[in-house]
């Protein structure tokens, strides 16, 4: 057969080609972009006698700033949120590393008995965090039984240490998976040559296995800090008077106060802070690659 004689690869028809870029680019445009835009240019806007007033304003980010009933919220949460970070960035490359080095059978394993949660209901899970913390719940049952409390320790539930807690333990899978998929690529050869070369398991695991699954521990980072600082249910569920965090906040303009200008500007500063977590993960990995 000769050149001539080959017919080309058949081409898409221009319509459909046109549907599916449509409906690429369409979609996030209808469902992401457009009730972003809608959030901030209602953020604009003022609540006045129970109606909203469609004119432009920063009066909304102004009682952010002055008001001390957000900012402190605000500085206290994305403390909160940084905290739940470090503990379960630290934990989870610990248990990732774990599965990692056990064989493809013991890995499936583990990793699925961490994954579990994942499909249990939200509300089954904080219920059976709040269950386990309770004054009659596991913790306190055990440490009464041993004799060493006299009654059940209160600041285990209805407290920050109840949400901190909870939090670490909600999402602490979200931290597991990325760092393990991260270590999961590792090339076994580079192992392999590193123990030729002399290098000890530890040597290994701080010279090779941890500097390549950076990438994994910055997105672990990133989803934490993320999915913790805009909770608003778990810290209500557990926190008690203490859960008031600006999630809750934001949640309250919304659903009790019916002030959408002022939930709106609080719902873009959140927004901003998680694109901001994203940019910084995202500008220390690049860093990274550059070293």
């Amino acid at each position: 057969m000769t050149a001539s004689d080959r017919s080309p690869p058949p081409r898409r028809p221009l319509a459909g080609a046109a549907l599916w870029h449509a409906l690429n680019l369409g979609l996030p445009l209808a469902f992401v972009v457009i009730p972003i835009l809608s959030f901030v240019m209602v953020s604009f806007w003022m609540l006045r006698d129970g109606q909203i007033v469609q004119t432009l304003t920063l009066e909304n980010y102004r009682t952010f700033f002055t008001d001390s009933a957000y900012l402190p919220v605000y500085l206290s949460t994305v403390l909160l949120s940084l905290e739940v970070t470090v503990v379960n960035v630290v934990l989870a490359t610990a248990i990732a590393v774990f599965i990692f080095r056990r064989t493809a059978r013991g890995r499936f394993l583990i990793l699925m008995s961490f994954m579990l949660p994942l499909f249990m209901s939200y509300i089954i899970k904080v219920y059976s965090i709040r269950s386990i913390l309770g004054q009659r719940g596991l913790i306190n049952e055990g440490l009464l039984a041993v004799g060493l409390i006299d009654q059940p320790v209160e600041a285990l539930l209805f407290s920050r240490t109840a949400i901190f807690i909870a939090l670490a333990v909600l999402y602490l899978p979200y931290a597991i998976l990325p760092v393990y998929l991260a270590l999961d690529r590792i090339p076994a050869n580079y192992l392999a040559a590193a123990a030729d070369l002399g290098a000890s398991p530890l040597q290994g695991l701080r010279d090779v296995v941890l500097p390549l699954g950076r990438p994994g521990i910055a997105v672990a980072a990133v989803f934490t800090f993320v999915l913790t600082f805009g909770d608003f249910v778990t810290p209500q569920m557990v926190g008690g008077t203490q859960g008031f965090t600006f999630g809750r906040i934001v949640f309250s303009q919304f659903g009790l106060a019916l002030n959408w200008p002022l939930g709106s500007a609080l719902a873009v500063i959140l927004l901003g802070t998680t694109l901001l977590a994203v940019a910084l993960a995202g500008l220390a990995m690049k860093r990274e690659h550059v070293r």
